[in-house]
């Protein structure tokens, strides 16, 4: 969410605030230390951040085989009428892993709802004449000023209808602090024989996860990206979205793997009998560098000559599947009403302890879902492209070896519409749509909109730069063709 007069961190004290965590270590000196994770990554498996448009390999279960062919089960559930999310507890979900992950797999086929907020409002100071009676029942006016909030313009884009269809399964990494069945965040090591090593996560594990996850949706990067590590120097660290160019060879990104997988997770938690156990599938949307986005809708509207209070943020909705366990203790606490009567009552403080220390209490899992793509790039075989070696794609930015860092020539035609690019891992193509198209897409609707101080809850399908339905039933009315990005 960009904010126009909220105060924000420099990218300076933003980086030191990343490098001055220490190193994570276990979270009690008695208990033995962690493990080493097993590296899953290679040279080639990286993200750069050296340029905005980065190239994020592909990731999650995707790599792996494909889902089987299955009937979805039909299960119980309803909707949450506030952020759209599905909350089922359904009996069988709870008993059956098969069941409870063929469940997953249909709701993953609803992609979540995301839309672009735009919101201008300014403070005006109203000085209004009221009537008042004093102590001797004189009548007198006297003269009140109040502080009013008006709305300039207050509008909804939708970019759902930018999502690619088909979504990659993803489960959480394993060194990643994650709710993996208890009510505290842990993270998971090698196991020793068949034993499960899983430990607490450490306070500066948990500090240094919550920054990289909120830097990584800004990002637009998806769930199986790793925080940044300086090639020679163990982790963390990291720089700041909006810092200045660093080196190409200087920040690399691991692409994280997980020792199990959806369906070994619904497993785990089917097996569970904890009285209020939960479990979360996450759709997570990726490909947009939407911190870019949202300060380039920022510098479009205040280009109209508007110097309110501004708002430009991304939502989302319908972007969660809950399963909860089948009692009445946990139909309960789904039902709004009745957790605020149990608050009057003083009674849910009681729940909650149950729930967080009770050795039967409660149970989270938040350890996977579905990622949904904008924009993504795809390997091509690079001999059937039909471009010869002097018309080979551009390097894409920091993948470049030498010294010099000089382009090799290309013809403009080799380019494929410039969706063809050089990476470490070969030749790729983008499928979908950059956020800079889209942008040059919107930009004069989203400007009009606010000069024309719109004001509606409808959301914005389509740009109105194109021709006019009712034009395109006249004779002899030729609609121009829109630009080629």
């Amino acid at each position: 969410m960009l904010i126009d007069d909220h105060d924000t961190k420099s990218p300076a004290s933003h980086q030191q605030q990343l490098l001055d965590i220490d190193e994570a270590g276990p979270s009690s000196s008695g208990s033995p230390p962690p493990p080493a994770f097993t590296t899953t990554s290679s040279p080639s498996d990286r993200v750069d951040f050296a340029d905005s448009n980065y190239f994020v390999p592909p990731g999650g279960e995707e790599q792996g085989p494909p889902p089987p062919d299955f009937a979805p089960y039909e299960a119980e559930y309803f909707e949450e009428a506030a952020d759209g999310s599905v909350v089922s507890h359904d009996p069988h979900l709870n008993e059956d892993g098969e069941a409870l992950y063929r469940f997953l797999l249909s709701q993953s086929q609803i992609p979540p709802q995301l839309f672009l907020h735009v919101k201008g409002q300014h403070q005006e100071h109203q000085t209004r004449s009221v009537r008042r009676i004093d102590d001797r029942g004189h009548a007198r006016w006297a003269t009140e000023t109040e502080s009013v909030t008006v709305h300039d313009f207050d509008f909804h884009i939708d970019v759902s209808q930018y999502i690619l269809q088909k979504p990659t399964q993803w489960s959480i990494p394993d060194e990643e602090p994650a709710y993996r069945g208890n009510m505290k965040l842990e993270v998971e090591g090698e196991p020793e024989s068949a034993r499960r090593r899983v430990w607490k996560a450490s306070r500066q594990e948990r500090k240094r996860a919550s920054m990289w996850k909120r830097e990584r949706e800004m990002r637009g990067l998806p769930p199986w990206i790793g925080s940044p590590t300086p090639v020679g120097m163990p982790p963390p660290s990291t720089r700041s979205v909006v810092g200045p160019p660093v080196h190409a060879e200087m920040y690399e990104n691991d692409v994280l793997k997980s020792t199990k997988t959806v369906r070994d997770w619904a497993d785990e938690y089917c097996a569970s009998d904890k009285m209020l156990k939960e479990f979360t599938y996450r759709k997570v949307v990726y490909g947009w560098n939407f911190s870019a986005l949202e300060a380039a809708v920022a510098a479009a509207v205040k280009s109209t000559h508007y110097n309110g209070h501004l708002t430009v943020e991304f939502k989302r909705r319908g972007d969660q599947v809950h399963v909860r366990a089948d009692n009445w203790l946990s139909r309960t606490l789904s039902i709004k009403w009745l957790v605020v009567l149990l608050w009057i009552t003083l009674l849910y403080p009681f729940i909650w302890l149950y729930k967080r220390y009770a050795h039967g209490g409660g149970g989270k899992w938040e350890v996977c879902g579905g990622a949904y793509a904008l924009k993504s790039w795809k390997l091509i075989d690079y001999t059937n492209t039909g471009i010869i070696n002097d018309d080979a794609p551009p390097p894409f930015p920091g993948t470049l070896n030498d010294s010099t860092n000089t382009i090799p020539h290309f013809s403009a035609s080799s380019l494929n519409s410039k969706t063809l690019v050089n990476t470490q891992m070969g030749v790729a193509e983008v499928v979908g749509m950059r956020e800079g198209e889209w942008f040059q897409m919107w930009e004069g609707t989203i400007k009009r909109a606010v000069m024309g101080r719109l004001k509606s809850q409808v959301l914005l399908t389509v740009p109105d730069e194109g021709p006019l339905p009712a034009a395109l039933m006249l004779d002899g009315y030729q609609a121009r063709p829109l630009v080629s990005y």
